[in-house]
């Protein structure tokens, strides 16, 4: 069975539901018959290459509100990837175009090494004060990934080096009706969509190993990006 995930490293909801996906995949019966495909899905496609700053910043100007009250959406999102083990860094992350980053990961898938580049970028983004906007940094993740460090860097050089897979990825997720991700498909025949709890995933997994048609599972209002931004807190 293939489960193919879309989602963007510059996503937290993608970074905390990869985790709580594993966690489900492990209490699966048939997690040894699963192949997972980590897809594409820029959130903010139209950003320039080159453009970043401070994530507080970004989240205050798009939602309207205060570095304050940014800054508590960001200790929000922090304590749920905390309940799962993972670190977090609620300040003093970067935020810009990820088209780059999604390229290396194709490269990555075609050498087997795609969800090491992908826990790597997302521990650099989330958890450490490495800015994966950054072209030396993407190289050097590739390279601990297990990439040949000359392989990416000519990846990162050409700009059409897998420019069309992204591309691809990304009218795929449309087809699919997917607008916000992390987004989970579980063998075409099961959607999840958000950072579920890992026992939703086990539950997706179950019914869809069973055959059954594809529907959504679990909560509507899980916790996603989309373009527009991710999950914002109501206001008291």
């Amino acid at each position: 069975m293939r489960v193919e995930i879309w989602s963007d490293i510059a996503c937290p909801w993608c970074y905390i539901g990869k985790a709580r996906f594993e966690k489900g995949l492990a209490a699966f019966a048939h997690r040894e018959d699963v192949e997972v495909v980590h897809r594409s899905f820029e959130l903010d496609p139209h950003r320039a290459k080159g453009d970043t700053g401070p994530v507080l910043e970004m989240l205050a100007k798009k939602y309207g509100r205060t570095l304050d009250e940014a800054r508590a959406m960001e200790a929000h999102v922090a304590s749920n990837a905390h309940s799962e083990g993972l670190e977090y860094l609620a300040d003093g992350r970067d935020h810009g175009n990820t088209f780059d980053i999604h390229r290396l990961l194709h490269l990555a898938k075609e050498r087997g090494r795609q969800n090491e580049l992908l826990d790597l970028a997302y521990r650099a983004n989330f958890a450490e004060e490495r800015s994966v906007f950054d072209a030396e940094t993407l190289v050097t993740l590739a390279v601990e990934a297990g990439l040949d460090e000359a392989e990416a860097r000519a990846v990162l050089a050409d700009e059409n080096a897998y420019a069309d897979a992204v591309r691809a990825d990304e009218r795929e997720a449309a087809e699919l009706g997917a607008n916000a991700v992390p987004f989970f498909v579980l063998d075409r025949r099961y959607g999840v969509s958000g950072g579920q709890p890992a026992e939703v995933f086990t539950q997706a997994l179950e019914q869809a190993w069973q055959g059954r048609v594809l529907q959504p599972v679990g909560a509507a209002d899980a916790e996603a990006c989309g373009p527009d931004g991710c999950e914002v807190p109501a206001r008291d």
